[in-house]
């Protein structure tokens, strides 16, 4: 009995003190400690966190807008110097029909442009035949000014002309001259051994619409003389204001520094009623023309704010506590966790090379916030690498990404490959002839055509795209194979030297393997392309200027060797490339193409790197293994001997088919919806030729009288010619 009042008191003192109150009462009592802890805490520090928080913002906007700044005004540099470039090296100079609707086109996508100038020392006095004077019309009218406000501007600057042409770079608040907020940049410029200077006049809305949308910050800009160029308050730029007097640009000019521990200034000012207002002032000085980006904050307005959340704390601690926990948890998850995640993990896919990731479609631009920004900059970067690798290679571009890529200069055994229109400046004069100045543009979409047709070819066989000189196409397999030749050093005893050779030597015939399979569907390429040119000419025949694409012939060599590749280039101008004697024998054998009556020629190293496994031929009692069935070559040898230094007397192999080649196969690794031309599959596998004779003819390429052939006498007539 005893024992079970025992165990009801028990039970009854569990209902009355269970745990979770317990629980609960802790946690009350912590977070009342805390909140009430936090609340005078917070009422103490505020002030200084605001006034650190507004220290780092106004410095960070800074930045920002700064950095705007200087892009602007690249930009208009850049814009401008790529016109003049433009300009000066069409045919008839800057009075041609061309230069002057290419002004018209440049002013059309640079309204804010006024005029251009290229003046002399003197120019305002003397009128030099090399001053240009390029003025947006447009401009004038649509701001409805006088062009004579340009003539009195230039009239006065006659000092920053002299200073700009002995090489400084200046930047004049012309506003008073125009009645709206308008500058010149003046650049140096030499042409024909003349030092001169390039003055740009253009409008500031743009900058002011973004510099002037902050109701704290107040950004302004001058120059070299403190003369200001923008400000919030238009009429002081107008007014052609000074602020030579400012007490933050008094404390700028002392400190003349600009890092991100110095050019953060408190100052203070004496306003008309004798008060003094405390201000934090950042700057920074762009990279050119000493032009100076300065932000200031005021104290009060700051503080102000703080005044109110002060207040606002106080009443809405207790429903902020048990709100805001379950807003963080949701908005955590799912408004944050949920797009960072998917920001990683496109993060880990450009690391990797894949820049068409459709995890970017995942990404929701639209939202106004910081992850919305993080969201539009991935795609950003994902254009920008897209295009990237377009001007340079779409291998070399992922390899940089996934930092396979070898910087160092070093030698690698690669199979190089080049590739040339035949008879391509009679095409080219055809072009002249029928469009005349609209040449160019035919002459690029013609070539565009044909090249884009000929890339994918390579790129589908693992090639990498090295460069383009005019309608030649060099290309290299294994240039970023990850394999080096550091098992040449070993000694013959280690273990490890026949393994890593042997590896080596695959990689090589594998990629020797995969630069005829990516040749022998160029000529599936080529037929194809051909066909569509006919068809695309005949659409078109009974126009008054009927466009066409001319049916064309091509000459490939490939060439398997040691070459020394890296980067190489300027500063300016970089590429990832391969060069050397193998090189240079490649580019032999293309141009051998013509007298061999061929359209693929490899070398004899080529040749005999593949021949035991994949070429039926004498070497190898016409027979290769089964599982090398799927990439037989059939290749002939050119009846014609040539001396080649260092390798003696060497022979060229006319390539004329991989019978087992599977056109439909490898296009569709590139597009799923591939179907092969009946017309052109009779170019490649098993319904192609089985010959050179047979080749020759598909091709129509008349067949060589090799008795007079002289490939020594060739080559010495290329070397000349270099």
């Amino acid at each position: 009995m005893k024992k079970e009042n025992n165990s009801k008191k028990v039970e009854s003192e569990q209902v009355k003190f269970p745990i979770g109150v317990k629980l609960a009462i802790i946690i009350g009592f912590i977070v009342l400690v805390s909140l009430g802890s936090v609340t005078f805490l917070n009422s103490h520090f505020v002030g200084q966190d605001v006034k650190i928080t507004a220290e780092n913002q106004n410095l960070s906007i800074n930045t920002s807008n700064a950095s705007i700044v200087e892009d602007k005004l690249s930009t208009v540099r850049s814009n401008v110097f790529q016109l003049l470039d433009l300009v000066s090296v069409v045919t008839g100079g800057r009075n041609s029909a061309f230069a002057k609707q290419a002004e018209l086109f440049f002013f059309e996508r640079n309204q804010d442009i006024a005029s251009i100038y290229i003046l002399s020392e003197n120019s305002n006095s003397t009128q030099n035949d090399s001053d240009i004077r390029i003025i947006n019309n447009q401009f004038f009218i649509s701001n409805e000014l006088d062009t004579n406000c340009l003539d009195s501007f230039i009239s006065s600057i006659n000092t920053e002309i002299t200073r700009s042409c002995v090489g400084e770079i200046i930047a004049i608040n012309a506003s008073p001259y125009f009645g709206i907020p308008v500058i010149s940049l003046l650049f140096p410029y030499k042409e024909s051994g003349r030092d001169q200077t390039c003055i740009i006049t253009f409008s500031i809305e743009s900058i002011s619409e973004i510099l002037g949308t902050n109701s704290i910050n107040t950004t302004f800009i001058i120059n070299d003389s403190d003369d200001l160029l923008y400000h919030p308050d238009t009429s002081k730029i107008l007014n052609g204001e000074n602020l030579k007097n400012n007490e933050l640009i008094k404390a700028m000019r002392l400190n003349n520094q600009n890092n991100d521990d110095s050019r953060q200034i408190p100052y203070d000012v004496i306003d008309e009623k004798g008060k003094s207002k405390s201000y934090y002032g950042a700057y920074e000085k762009l990279s050119f023309g000493d032009i100076v980006i300065l932000t200031t904050v005021p104290f009060d307005t700051i503080l102000e704010g703080v005044r109110t959340t002060r207040r606002n704390n106080i009443y809405l601690t207790a429903a902020v506590f048990f709100l805001s926990i379950m807003f963080i948890l949701i908005f955590s998850r799912y408004g944050i966790s949920l797009h960072l995640r998917k920001l990683t993990g496109i993060a880990d896919e450009i690391q990797k090379g894949n820049f068409d990731t459709p995890l970017f479609d995942e990404l929701n631009v639209n939202r106004k916030d910081e992850i919305g920004v993080l969201n539009q900059s991935s795609k950003d970067e994902r254009d920008f690498l897209q295009t990237f690798a377009k001007f340079t290679n779409k291998g070399v571009a992922k390899a940089i990404a996934r930092k396979e890529i070898d910087f160092e200069p070093h030698l690698k055994d690669v199979t190089i490959f080049f590739s040339d229109i035949r008879g391509f400046t009679a095409i080219s004069d055809g072009f002249k002839n029928r469009f005349e100045n609209d040449s160019p543009k035919e002459i690029i979409e013609f070539l565009n055509d044909y090249m884009s047709r000929m890339v994918n070819c390579i790129t589908l066989s693992g090639g990498n795209v090295d460069k383009f000189e005019g309608d030649a196409i060099m290309a290299v397999w294994g240039l970023l194979r990850d394999d080096n030749l550091d098992f040449e050093k070993l000694p013959d005893s280690d273990a490890r030297k026949n393994e890593l050779e042997q590896k080596h030597q695959s990689h090589v015939e594998k990629d020797a393997l995969n630069a005829i399979t990516g040749t022998i569907a160029m000529r599936y390429a080529l037929l194809k392309y051909n066909k569509d040119a006919e068809i695309f000419t005949q659409a078109h025949k009974n126009e008054e200027r009927p466009q066409y694409k001319p049916h064309i012939q091509i000459g490939c060599g490939l060439n398997t060797g040691r070459a020394t590749c890296g980067i190489m280039g300027s500063d300016d101008k970089m590429e990832y490339t391969a060069i050397g004697d193998a090189v240079n024998f490649a580019s032999r054998t293309e141009s051998s193409n013509k007298l061999c009556g061929t359209d693929i020629l490899i070398t004899e190293d080529t040749y005999n790197l593949l021949k035991q496994k994949y070429i039926r031929c004498k070497e190898n009692n016409f027979t290769i293994a089964e599982e090398n069935l799927a990439n037989e070559i059939i290749v002939e040898m050119i009846p014609v001997e040539f001396e080649v230094k260092g390798k003696g007397i060497q022979h060229f192999y006319g390539v004329v088919n991989m019978p087992n080649f599977n056109i439909e196969q490898f296009f569709k690794q590139g597009d799923s919806s591939f179907e092969a031309d009946s017309d052109c599959i009779k170019a490649v596998g098993p319904t192609g030729p089985k010959t050179l004779n047979e080749v020759r003819v598909m091709l129509g390429i008349p067949i060589p009288e090799f008795e007079k052939v002289d490939l020594n006498a060739e080559e010495n007539k290329i070397q000349a010619k270099r």
